[in-house]
This record gives C-alpha cells, structure tokens and sequence, in this order.
C-alpha cells in the first residue's frame, strides 16, 4: 500500500497541463486501466470482510453500512460495490480480467444479476455451464461497449425463462423525493424497461422541441428542465386527480410585506411541501398565478379570507396566446402551452393585467427575466430581448442565452 501511495504522489506531481495531447491520453488510457484493477482489489477485499462479518469490529451490521460510514459512499454506490463482490465469487474469468484492468466496475455490475441465486439455480436446471457464460460475458466485456454488454445480458436473462410469467413492472419501479434544507429536491429511482422508455420518449419530446439558438445547457440540465415542464403541462391541463377536495397546484404563502418589497427575501415564503422560497421567486410565479389575500391577527390566525383572484384571466391569456403564440425570449421559440404570462410591469408595482403589458415566457426565459434579462415590444409589435448589461440578443449575430 505504502508504493501505491508513493506512486499517486508522484502522478500528482506532475504538470499534466504541460503534456502533449497523445501522451495526454495515453496516459488516461493508464490511469483508466490501474482505476480498474484498483476497483478490482477493493471489490474483492470487501467480500471478504463480508464473509469474516469485518463491519463488527467497527460496530457497524453489514458491509453496506460500514461502506456508507466509513467509506463516505451513497447508499447505491456501496450496495454496487458488495453486489459486485459477491458475484466475482461465481465468475472466475471476469474477476481475473476486471484485475487485470480489462473491464470496468460499471461492466462487472451490468453482468452481476447472471449469478444471482435464483438465476444460478434456472440455468443448472436447463443445463447450462456458469463457465462457459462467464468466459462468454467475459469476452464481450473486454471487447464492446458497456450498451453491447448490457444487450448480451438482456438477451440471456429473457431466455433463461422464457415460459415463465412476465414480471410484475410495478416491482422494478421505485422513487425517492428527498428534500435539502433548502428545498432543494433530490430525485432517486429506477423504472423497468417499458416505463423508462415512456419516460425517457416523453423527456425527449420535450428537449427536442426546447432547443432555442445558442442553448449552453447540458444535457442534465436538458432532462431536468423537461421533467420540470411535464409537471407545468399536467398541472395547467386540470386532468391529474384531485388532492384533498382541490386540484393539485403549486401553493405558497408569503407575507403582503415580502411580497410587495421589491428586495430579493430570502427564505420570506413557504410552499405546500415545506420548502422556502424567496420573494423574487414568489413575484415570479405570482406573474401569472392565482391569489388569495387572508387577513390574520396579531398571533398569525386568520380572521378573514377574501376572493382568489387570478391575475391572468382564461379570456386575457387567450389573448396573449393568439398574439404571441410561442416565448418571446429571442431565439427560443418554445410552444405557448409551455408559457407562462410574465408581466412586463409586474402588478404588484402598479402593472396592469393586460394584453399590452403581458408577454408569453417559458419558465426557463421567465426565470430569466426576472434576473436581469428584460423583453420589450416595439410599436411594429415586434419583440427585442436585452442582456442584463443593456445589450440586445440578436439573433444571427450574438447567440441568444
């Protein structure tokens, strides 16, 4: 361990900036090839403590659980990782490769339910040799991309039953909403094959048809803004199922005080949910949202709720439809049934609720708006987008953001 640790100093040493491109991979190339006999080492070491019950010495129940304390790792990495040991235990020729640096962790978790008990157990029954299957897999892995492997062990499994019943897809979905103190959401699950195609048919559709000039997001951007607008376009249609006696919509209470001061407010208002919201927020969704004014007392009970008023009306956004027909952010384009209503003159601070003062944004272009970014129409009717230093977006010329 003491060389492994002198030869990572020495790697980190070096001045990689400096090298030329060729050696520059090469020597990834290298590194690649060592991260995976390192993997390989470290997955057969912890089967091992798994077999001798290690975790017991550090008080801890399972290896999983020593791996998420002690190893700092999540709980679907350390999982990955004790799996992975486990199924090197029945696949001789890929723990041999995968220490040699031939294949990778992620390839050995794509092969790793072959062996599993149940599995195992089918494939004596029909006949079938584990080690002529683990030199095949093998081969594959040390050859192909991990799709290709991926597809092989697909194949495999569909036909190592073929008769037997589908599997229930409801036992291969799960999803996890964990919310940050921030009310930042974290999104964890998996679907089966059939409902991540939906999904992933669904995201798509979106990311095609919200692809403005000069979009700079990533690709995990691209899927998290779909997933966002998906909930805007289910929640606008009025067709989700009723929660608790009301369509479900997006619920925040704020202050008349935050709300109306034009500073930013952090943490000033709360959603449904529990999440804080600042005010900037709230003003920006309140641009084409429903309010409720309720008059408490002095020890915050409500003596008194007035009428919702929608600030958009059906006939007024129509209106603004028919007119603008998609965002008018410069260079995007994106379909009006994504937009919403932005005030030009937000009505809060005396801006009417109007077909003059109204503009369609997407949310991503609205959020922008209401940071600096600003839209105008001229007396042609025609729409001009400014950066917040004062320049205009001009399409042809200067990419839009």
């Amino acid at each position: 361990m003491s060389e492994l640790q002198s030869a990572l100093d020495a790697l980190a040493a070096d001045d990689v900036r400096s090298l030329p491109p060729r050696q520059q991979l090469d020597e990834i190339t290298e590194l690649l090839e060592a991260r995976n006999r390192i993997d390989a080492q470290l997955a057969r070491r912890v089967r091992a403590a798994e077999l001798q019950q290690a975790p017991e010495d550090d008080g801890m129940r399972s290896m999983q659980s020593w791996l998420r304390g002690r190893g700092r790792l999540s709980a679907a990495a350390a999982g990955q990782l004790v799996r992975n040991g486990r199924a090197l235990d029945h696949l001789p020729a890929l723990a041999a490769a995968f220490a040699e640096g031939a294949v990778t962790a992620e390839q050995v978790a794509v092969v790793a339910p072959v062996v599993k008990e149940d599995r195992r157990t089918a494939a004596l029954a029909l006949g079938v040799d584990l080690a002529d299957l683990d030199e095949v897999f093998t081969a594959v892995a040390a050859s192909r991309d991990i799709r290709q492997l991926g597809r092989v062990v697909q194949h495999y499994l569909a036909r190592l039953d073929p008769d037997g019943p589908e599997p229930d897809p409801t036992e291969e979905r799960g999803l996890t909403l964990s919310t940050f103190s921030d009310g930042t959401v974290v999104i964890r699950g998996q679907l089966d094959a059939v409902g991540g195609e939906k999904l992933q048919a669904a995201l798509e559709a979106v990311v095609q048809a919200d692809r403005p000039k000069g979009d700079l997001r990533t690709r995990a951007q691209q899927l998290a803004d779909a997933l966002v607008q998906l909930a805007d376009n289910q929640l606008a249609s009025g067709h989700l199922p009723f929660l608790r006696t009301v369509k479900p919509t997006v619920v925040v209470t704020i202050t008349s005080t935050d709300l109306f001061d034009p500073a930013p407010g952090p943490a000033s208002a709360t959603t449904a949910f529990g999440s804080l919201l600042s005010a900037a927020k709230v003003r920006q969704l309140a641009c084409d949202g429903s309010v409720v004014p309720v008059l408490v007392d002095g020890d915050g009970l409500p003596l008194d709720m007035g009428r919702t008023k929608r600030v958009y009306p059906p006939h007024l956004r129509r209106a603004v439809e028919l007119r603008d027909d998609t965002c008018v952010f410069a260079g995007c384009g994106a379909p009006k049934y994504w937009c919403e209503v932005h005030h030009l003159i937000h009505w809060l601070f005396g801006g009417e609720t109007s077909l003059e003062n109204g503009a369609l944004l997407c949310e991503r272009h609205h959020t922008n708006v209401h940071h600096g970014f600003r839209i105008e129409r001229d007396s042609q009717g025609r729409w001009h987008t400014y950066r917040p230093d004062g320049t205009e977006i001009l399409i042809g010329t200067a990419l839009a953001s």
